[in-house]
């Protein structure tokens, strides 16, 4: 699955329609760089699952737990050096919930994703409003 937003909102409407088509429990792994859009992402998941709140990026606080139609958890593992740093803090019980996880920098969780794990790359698109959000093959699967 690939698609083209052109703002936030068809960020968010992208992210609904995306949510839609998967089951609970999710564990959704969010890959780019500074600026592709994993938040607003995040935020269009968190609508769709019923969150009521807004949803901000966790940078700073690194886990942030709603309660929509099922439980709902953002997690943003940037400031963390590593899968055991995203362990010690607990990452593992997050995996195993029974609402939607949703990851930003997953790939600093490395191999405590779980195989079940679905990968979402986000990357800017040459118009400073576009971004390309595709659904990938898992980037850390080890060949």
């Amino acid at each position: 699955m690939k698609w083209n937003s052109n703002s936030p909102a068809d960020t968010w409407k992208i992210a609904a329609e995306f949510l839609q088509t998967l089951e609970t429990p999710v564990v959704i792994a969010l890959h780019g760089n500074l600026g592709a859009g994993k938040t607003c992402f995040a935020q269009g998941l968190a609508q769709a699952a019923g969150v009521m709140e807004p949803v901000c990026s966790p940078t700073y606080t690194i886990i942030s737990e709603y309660q929509g139609a099922v439980p709902f958890h953002h997690i943003d593992l940037y400031r963390l050096g590593g899968p055991e740093e995203a362990y010690d803090l607990g990452l593992d019980e997050y995996l195993e919930t029974n609402g939607i996880t949703v990851i930003e920098w997953a790939e600093r969780a490395g191999e405590l994703l779980p195989p079940s794990t679905i990968h979402v790359r986000l990357e800017r698109g040459d118009d400073e409003q576009l971004r390309v959000i595709e659904v990938i093959e898992n980037p850390l699967k080890q060949t």
